[in-house]
């Protein structure tokens, strides 16, 4: 993995992100096998790493990422000017800051100069007092990529979760879980199972939307008549989706265990058992995007900020699982690529029916 590139953005320079950032860097010593590319400020930086006194940080000052070096912490100056820090405060300053060294993030992610983004927390608050116009990470990055559907998944060790609606006030939520949108999500969590974590036939649960799946109808005919109809036309495709399953049982019984991928149809009813079962060691992906973006699972924590005792662990799993979606991504496309080289040999040999020819192209095993 050592040619690839990793860019971070800095995320609230009022929270804890910069904080995880470094003690992942330079004490844990994550990342040292390729690239980092910190995008931020070298002063903000400077401050933060004040905070953490175990080590003595050095970082190294550069102006695009093609300056960057293995091994080291690779800072880009995103806003010329000193700013003032107020840990713990939710502010324009902070938002305006964040957001200035996402753009910059993103424009070298669209340009390949650097192969995934890792972000920080931010606070969407004060992102939106910053002159942000989008709700979060999510919704930013699918219309700068373009993407007609992304799917917010958490992921951990041994659990993937994604959500049918990201950001949403929850009298909001039924009107939004349509037949569509479900099926969507299921063939976007179908095809990133596949390609990005390397799950050749990948098994997906599916949640209901009520209180007991709508226990026959009972308490809801979201589940029948736009959930089950869903997961049959996922099934029509080639898709191994079951479902729609009781939220509280699914998770309370253990039946997260047996599949590969579980989607919720809102928000806390995903992230709530995902955060229960994996807080501190998950990690936010954004799936369906032609880029890789992955996040710690935590926010901007400003109660804990400048006090040293923000953990690192998630940030680290977010480091590691963009450069292992970036190598799974470069195996896959290799694979077909390989094969689809070969299909062409076979046609081109059954075309000129010269038996010679195959042995010489594809040798028997």
């Amino acid at each position: 993995m050592s040619n690839i590139t990793i860019g971070i953005s800095c995320g609230d320079i009022n929270g804890i992100g910069l904080e995880v950032v470094l003690k992942a860097l330079a004490i844990k010593k994550a990342g040292q096998k390729f690239k980092i590319v910190i995008y931020g400020s070298t002063k903000v930086v400077a401050y933060h790493k004040n905070i953490i006194t175990e080590e003595n940080i050095q970082f190294n000052t550069i102006n695009t990422p093609a300056e960057a070096k293995t091994g080291l912490i690779n800072v880009i100056n995103c806003w010329p000017d000193n700013v003032n820090i107020t840990l713990g405060k939710s502010n324009e300053i902070g938002g305006k800051c964040a957001m200035d060294a996402l753009a910059a993030a993103v424009k070298d992610l669209k340009s390949g100069d650097i192969d995934a983004l890792v972000t920080a927390p931010v606070n969407k608050k004060a992102m939106q007092l910053g002159g942000f116009k989008h709700i979060g990470h999510t919704e930013y990055l699918s219309e700068e990529f373009k993407a007609k559907e992304t799917l917010m998944l958490l992921v951990s060790d041994s659990l993937r979760v994604g959500v049918v609606t990201n950001h949403l006030p929850l009298r909001e939520v039924a009107a939004a879980v349509t037949k569509e949108k479900v099926l969507q999500k299921i063939l976007i969590m179908a095809e990133t199972l596949k390609i990005d974590f390397n799950i050749d036939r990948p098994t997906i649960a599916v949640l209901g939307l009520n209180p007991h799946a709508g226990d026959d109808g009972a308490i809801g005919h979201e589940e029948e008549k736009i959930i089950l109809p869903a997961i049959e036309e996922a099934k029509a495709k080639g898709v191994l989706a079951f479902g729609p399953y009781p939220a509280d049982g699914f998770f309370g019984s253990g039946q997260h265990h047996k599949f590969d991928g579980i989607m919720a149809m809102y928000h806390d009813q995903g992230l709530v058992p995902f955060k229960a079962l994996s807080f501190g060691a998950g990690v936010n992906y954004t799936a369906g995007l032609r880029a890789v973006r992955t996040s710690p699972d935590h926010g901007t924590a400003y109660d804990i900020a400048g006090k040293g005792e923000a953990d690192e662990m998630s940030f680290i799993k977010a480091l590691y699982l963009a450069a292992d979606i970036v190598h799974n991504r470069t195996e896959y496309i290799d694979m077909h690529a390989n094969s689809l080289e070969r299909r062409k040999q076979k046609s081109l040999v059954s075309e000129t029916g010269d038996d010679e020819v195959v042995e010489a192209v594809i040798p028997e095993d």
